[in-house]
C-alpha cells in the first residue's frame, strides 16, 4: 500500500535523523496536493465529464491526471496500465521535480530493456480518482470554484475502477495489453478482471486481497480517525483555513502508523534494535530510538506531499473492495476473469498475508502458475513489491511473454 522506496530507506539512521531534523523546519501546508496553476511537470490531464457512484450521486466534472511511457503501436495493441498504490501517483518512472515531489515509484521496473519494457510497451499510469496529484480529489476545485473538501463524496473502488474505463475510453484504448496493480492498485486491477473482462488480455495482482478483511478495516479506520482527531481537521474544509493550518499532525501520525504494517518485523528489528537516537542514556532523560525518527521523518515528510481529505477517501474506498459484492460471493466473481493472470506476493507481508493472494489464485482460471500464487522471500513486507525489483521484474516478464 505503501508509496515508493526510496534511497532514503536504506541510509544510515543518523542522516535519517538529520533530514527529520531539517524537514521539521517550517510548518507544512494546508495541503501536500498538487493544486491547478502548479508546475504540470511530466503530468497530462483528461476531463471526462460528470461520473455516476455507486453510491447513487456523481462527481461533476472528473478529471484524470496521467503519465505515459513508450509509444502507442498503430493498431493500439500495446498498451500496459499501471495502477498505483494508496499514497502513489502517476509519476512511476523518472527523478523528483518541481511538478513530482517524489521520485518514480517503479524506476527498476519500468524502462528501456526493464521488466516492462517501454521500447515494447506504451505504459500508461493514471493517479486515481480521489488522489490529490491532478486527478479529482477533495483538494480539487468544485463547479463552484471551492475545494470539495468535506463535500467530497464517498468513494468505492467499483467507482475508481469506472473512471478508470472513461479514461481509457478517452484514449482511446479499447483493450489493455495488460492491466497491473500492486497493494491498492492491486484490488483496482482484480477489479478490471472482475468487472471489464473482455478489455485486458493479462492480468497482475500484486500483494493485494480479494476483499477488505475485518483486521485490514480495522488498520484503515484508526489511520482515518488519527486524522479527523487533529483540529486542524475541521471536518475536512481546511483548505482555506485563515491559519492556513491543515490537520498535518494527524495525517503524520496516520502515515507513522501505516509504515508499521508496510514493514516487516524482522526487517525493523534488525536494521534499528534499540538503538538511542542520541547521546543520553534511554534511562536518564530525554531523546529518541532510532525507529522513532525514522517515522517521524517519514510521517512529516507524507504532509508535504499529500492531502489529509484524499488519504481519508482513499481509506475509504479500499474499505468497500470486495469483489464478490453482489456477484454471488469471491468464487463466482473470480470465475468471470478471462485474463491470463499473474497473482504475486510477499512472504512477510502482514498487511495483505500470501493467503489472500493464494485465495484469488486458486479461483482465477486463468492463473499464470495454475492455482498458485507466485511467492517471493523479502525481508521489507508489504512493501517488497516496490523494493524487490528483480523478483517481481522477473514475474511480470513471465506474464507480459505469454
Amino acid at each position: 500500500m505503501d508509496w515508493q522506496s526510496t534511497s532514503e530507506d536504506t541510509v544510515p539512521s543518523s542522516i535519517v535523523s538529520e533530514r527529520h531534523r531539517l524537514a521539521m523546519l517550517g510548518k507544512p501546508p494546508a495541503t501536500g496536493a498538487w493544486r491547478d496553476g502548479d508546475d504540470p511537470g511530466h503530468r497530462s490531464l483528461v476531463t471526462l465529464g460528470d461520473l455516476p457512484l455507486e453510491s447513487g450521486g456523481s462527481l461533476a466534472r472528473t478529471r484524470i491526471a496521467y503519465e505515459t511511457w513508450g509509444e502507442l503501436d498503430a493498431d493500439r495493441g500495446n498498451a500496459v496500465l499501471l495502477l498505483h498504490a494508496l499514497t502513489g501517483d502517476s509519476h512511476v518512472v523518472g527523478p523528483a521535480s518541481t511538478g513530482h515531489p517524489t521520485a518514480g515509484w517503479w524506476n527498476g521496473v519500468v524502462g528501456p530493456g526493464l521488466a516492462i519494457d517501454t521500447d515494447r510497451w506504451f505504459v500508461v499510469a493514471p493517479n486515481m480518482l480521489g488522489g490529490c496529484q491532478g486527478s479529482t480529489g477533495p483538494s480539487s476545485f468544485a463547479p463552484d470554484a471551492v475545494e470539495w473538501g468535506s463535500r467530497f463524496p464517498h468513494l468505492t473502488i467499483r467507482d475508481q475502477v469506472e473512471a478508470q474505463v472513461a479514461f481509457s475510453d478517452a484514449l482511446g484504448v479499447e483493450q489493455w495489453a495488460a492491466v497491473v496493480g500492486g497493494s491498492m492498485g492491486g484490488m483496482h486491477a482484480l477489479e478490471w478482471g472482475v468487472g471489464h473482462p473482455d478489455r485486458l488480455e493479462r492480468l497482475a495482482v500484486l500483494a493485494a486481497p480479494p476483499l477488505a478483511s475485518a483486521d485490514q478495516i480495522a488498520l484503515n479506520t484508526v489511520q482515518g480517525e488519527a486524522v479527523k482527531m487533529d483540529p486542524g481537521w475541521r471536518d475536512g474544509d481546511y483548505h482555506d483555513a485563515p491559519d492556513g493550518e491543515g490537520p498535518y499532525r494527524g495525517l503524520a501520525l496516520a502515515r507513522r502508523m501505516a509504515l508499521l504494517n508496510y514493514r516487516s518485523p524482522d526487517e525493523l528489528n534488525a536494521r534499528f534494535g534499540r538503538a538511542w537516537q542520541s547521546e543520553v542514556s534511554p534511562l536518564g532523560g530525554p531523546g529518541r530510538f532510532q525507529v522513532e525518527s525514522y517515522l517521524d521523518f517519514h510521517g512529516n515528510k507524507f504532509t508535504r506531499r499529500f492531502d489529509a481529505g484524499s488519504y481519508v477517501t482513499l481509506l475509504g474506498a479500499m474499505n468497500s473492495h470486495d469483489v464478490g459484492r453482489g456477484r454471488g460471493g469471491v468464487e463466482a466473481a473470480l470465475a468471470r476473469v478471462s485474463a491470463r493472470a499473474l497473482v504475486l506476493g510477499i512472504d512477510s507481508d502482514r498487511l495483505f498475508p500470501v493467503a489472500d493472494q493464494r485465495t484469488i489464485a486458486r479461483l482465477l482460471p486463468h492463473g499464470l502458475d495454475g492455482g498458485d500464487a507466485a511467492v517471493i522471500s523479502s525481508e521489507f513486507g508489504h512493501d517488497g513489491f516496490l523494493i524487490e525489483n528483480a523478483a517481481v521484474g522477473g514475474h511480470l516478464r513471465r506474464l507480459l511473454e505469454t
